[in-house]
């Protein structure tokens, strides 16, 4: 079956780069999928108008273009990558968040520095005001 499934596909001058049927572990028979990589795209893009919802065998084929492979877990717990697979891109994030809390921190800082030198010059200018007792004394009697 997998030899008539390859003929039919191969169309013109397609040239198959790869064939990739797998088998289930546990009972050693094929899974009732199958991977055909072709070296041109446009060989690729042939095959699947050609054979997408074609019939062999009573069957209908579901043809078209691979996914990534993602990782699964949760109930399963299973993936198809080790943990440590993205470890490196895990740290780069983490070096940038850390590196943009530190930036927070000193902006923050920078903001609290100079809301500080704002209020103490205006204590300053408010002081030096009411530092000179009879410049208040003529206030206050300009007032009344």
């Amino acid at each position: 079956m997998v030899c008539l499934m390859l003929n039919s596909w191969a169309l013109d001058d397609a040239v198959l780069q790869d064939v990739n049927i797998p088998i289930d572990h546990a009972t050693g028979q094929h899974r009732g999928f199958g991977f055909v990589e072709f070296e041109e795209k446009e060989d690729a893009a042939a095959a699947i108008d050609n054979m997408h919802n074609a019939e062999i065998y009573g069957r209908v084929l579901k043809v078209n273009y691979a996914q990534p492979m993602k990782i699964k877990g949760g109930d399963k717990g299973w993936s198809h990558q080790p943990v440590w697979a993205d470890a490196d891109e895990y740290l780069a994030e983490q070096q940038a968040n850390e590196e943009f809390q530190q930036l927070e921190k000193e902006n923050e800082a920078r903001r609290k520095a100079a809301m500080a030198a704002q209020q103490a010059q205006q204590q300053q200018a408010d002081g030096a005001a009411a530092a000179d007792p009879m410049e208040a004394l003529e206030a206050a009697a300009a007032g009344s």
